[in-house]
Order: C-alpha cells, then structure tokens, then sequence
C-alpha cells in the first residue's frame, strides 16, 4: 500500500469511528452500512467517472468501484435512500427565518423579529411565509418549525427561538443536518487536495490542548455568541447575491455556497 493509500485508510477510520457510534446507537446493523456504500460508490462512479461522451456501462462501474457486475446492476435498480424531506424542510425553514431577522416587515422596530400572529394582511407569519418560502402553506410550515423547536406559540402568536436552524427536537431534522453538514465540509476538504492553493475553498480552525476542563463551560459560551454574530453577517453578505432574497441580481445557472463554523471538544 502506497503512502497516499495508507493515510487515506488512516482518514477513514477517524471518519467512520463517530458514524459508527451513531449508526450502533441507533441499531443499523453493518448490512445495512454496507448496502448503502455500496449503493453510493455506484451513483457516484456512475455520475461522476464518466468518460466524456460515452456512455456509462456497467462494466466500467464494475472496474471502477470493484463491485461485481451483477452488484452493479442490483444497486443501479435500488431507488436513493428516502431523506422523508428533511433538506427541503431545513432550506425552507432557513428562507423563512433569514427574512424574519432582515426583513424591515417583520422586525420589532429594535432589529429583534418581532412576535407575528400567524394570519394578518401585513404583518404575519402567513405573509412571511408567503414571502421567503414560496407557495408552500403557512401552516405546514409552522407545524415543521413547532416540530423541530425552532419557534413557539405565545398568545397566539409565533414566536422565534433562535437567530438561525437550530433544531432542538426531532430526529430526522438532526440527521439530515448531519448528513449536509459533513458532506459540505468533506467536500471542501476535496476541494483543497484536488486544487491549487489560489483556488482553494476557505477552511481554517482553531484548536488547543490543555485546556482546564473547568473553563469549558465560559469558552464554549464566549464560541458561540462570536460565532452566532459571525454567521448573521456572512448570512447578510451572501443572501445579498441569492436570487430568492434579492430577485433583482443577475446572472445564469444556479449553484450553492455557503459558510461553515464549526465549534469541537474532544
């Protein structure tokens, strides 16, 4: 094994030691692990490792993932793992929060989002809803934000939590967060090996070992008000270039960015 695969191998094993603790806790046996890498090591090959004009056979995945062709072929028939919406939910849960926290319509005269009653010509919830998430119901919507935490009815009148997604009940929103989140931040680290340092995506981090475990409580709490205040002002500066939040911007094709912070203990 050459020394690119040897770290490689190296990186695995810290990266499927925490998935592995999910997926026990969880009681998803290796069957199941194994059925979905298998499934995703074809989609991807079969996406992505494509020689340019030709089509994609079987034969070349089957060389590629290292999986037989009769494999091959059983994953290519299985449909993609369900999410049950959770991403969809999140991007327009996100929509809506962004524009209650910006939008001069919905603020309480301090910058704070005022508390909305969910019906009124103006100044509502339906209408914010109507506004940053399309045409989807106001009332699904509450009930997906209700759900995951993420706001409260006070005197019939909806309340917002936090500045931002952060889900405080409900499973399925907390795994699919995890999925994204990981998956992006994979991704950028790809990004970097592959490209040359003046194309690279940001990534930095900060870190230090012998940290008091007394202390972890105030620095946590100091970490995420700064990173809080952060994310709001990258939150301004990109939603100023989203078509959604800003229709008067132009230009073609439509990609996603974003930004990171991420906060650890080990």
């Amino acid at each position: 094994m050459d020394n690119v695969k040897r770290i490689i191998a190296s990186t695995l094993i810290r990266l499927l030691r925490p998935l592995m603790r999910v997926l026990l806790k969880n009681n998803i046996p290796y069957g199941t692990f194994a059925d979905i890498a298998k499934w995703v090591y074809v989609d991807v090959a079969s996406e992505d490792f494509g020689v340019p004009g030709r089509k994609q056979t079987i034969s070349r995945i089957s060389t590629i993932t290292g999986l037989s062709r009769k494999e091959v072929k059983r994953m290519k028939e299985i449909e993609a793992p369900y999410d049950l919406g959770a991403a969809e939910r999140y991007n327009r849960a996100a929509r809506v929060i962004s524009g209650w926290i910006k939008d001069p319509r919905f603020l309480d005269g301090k910058e704070v989002p005022a508390q909305l009653p969910f019906e009124g010509d103006e100044k509502s919830f339906s209408v914010l809803v109507r506004a940053y998430s399309g045409d989807v119901p106001p009332r699904a919507i509450l009930d997906e934000m209700l759900r995951a935490g993420v706001v409260e009815m006070n005197d019939r009148k909806v309340k917002l939590l936090n500045r931002g997604y952060i889900v405080k009940k409900g499973e399925v929103e907390k795994f699919g967060i995890m999925g994204r989140d990981v998956s992006e931040l994979i991704s950028t680290i790809h990004h970097n090996i592959a490209s040359d340092p003046e194309d690279a995506f940001f990534q930095r981090k900060v870190s230090y070992d012998n940290i008091p475990v007394e202390v972890y409580p105030e620095v946590r709490s100091r970490i995420s008000g700064m990173a809080a205040d952060f994310v709001e002002s990258m939150d301004r500066v990109i939603s100023e270039y989203d078509r959604d939040m800003n229709p008067s911007v132009q230009g073609t094709g439509r990609k996603r960015l974003g930004l990171g912070v991420f906060y650890f203990e080990e």
